[in-house]
């Protein structure tokens, strides 16, 4: 038994060092991704059935925020995006036909919230922050966002965005400076202030009128119908 005792107390202590690996692997937390939901239904798809939770409030966000449409429109949304995430990149052009097709009925409202997961997220807020004091915000947001595969594996993204600065008329070297401002860097902070006190951990993440749409009806044609509702609901009130 003594001569059998070694290898037991090895056998012991390697059984644990491998227990305490998988069971560290099992328990690592998982860093914060685009959004722990999946990718709006296909065509084809099963439509479900379009709600809107209850009316969440938060702390004020930046501002003045940066908006498309009268402050007075029936339909009012706000969405928390990263400029690196995939779903924000395909929700982009929805909510722009949005737009188009409701006109001065819909308040577009975009608030900054990068991930960390993100290795350029910050940098491409800190891009759009930066052509808004420019008052070119949605200029830089909508070359950001449609141009996302060229830039989101780039080594150095810095060279890139100056290039959209350039390309939408900002003064350049106003822009190098303002992308690393205080100014900016807060406006980012207070951005994410609201994100957070609104229970917002995943991007996109889209309020209605203060009710967060669920992510499944984010797709043009449901979220067509819960807009429809909204404007419905407020011609009766009138």
């Amino acid at each position: 038994m003594k001569r059998l005792l070694p290898f037991i107390i090895i056998l012991c202590v390697l059984g644990g060092a491998v227990g305490s690996v998988l069971y560290m692997t099992r328990t690592k937390s998982a860093p914060p991704s685009d959004s722990n939901q999946s990718t709006p239904p296909q065509p084809g798809q099963a439509k479900p059935s379009p709600t809107l939770s209850a009316v969440r409030t938060g702390v004020p966000g930046a501002e003045p925020a940066h908006t498309l449409g009268p402050a007075n429109a029936p339909v009012q949304i706000e969405e928390f995006g990263d400029f690196q995430c995939p779903p924000c990149g395909l929700f982009h052009p929805i909510l722009k036909q949005m737009k188009q097709e409701f006109g001065d009925k819909l308040r577009v409202t975009f608030r900054n919230y990068p991930l960390p997961n993100h290795q350029h997220a910050i940098a491409a807020a800190s891009a759009a922050e930066a052509a808004g004091m420019q008052n070119k915000f949605w200029e830089m947001h909508a070359l950001i966002f449609e141009h996302q595969n060229d830039w989101k594996d780039a080594f150095d993204v810095k060279t890139i965005y100056e290039g959209y600065a350039r390309q939408i008329g900002l003064d350049v070297e106003r822009f190098k400076r303002d992308v690393i401002s205080d100014r900016v860097e807060q406006r980012i902070f207070l951005d994410g202030k609201r994100a957070r006190s609104m229970n917002v951990n995943s991007t996109p993440t889209v309020f209605m009128n203060g009710r967060e749409v669920p992510f499944q009806s984010l797709p043009a044609d449901t979220l067509r119908v819960l807009i429809e509702n909204e404007l419905r609901a407020a011609a009766s009130q009138k």
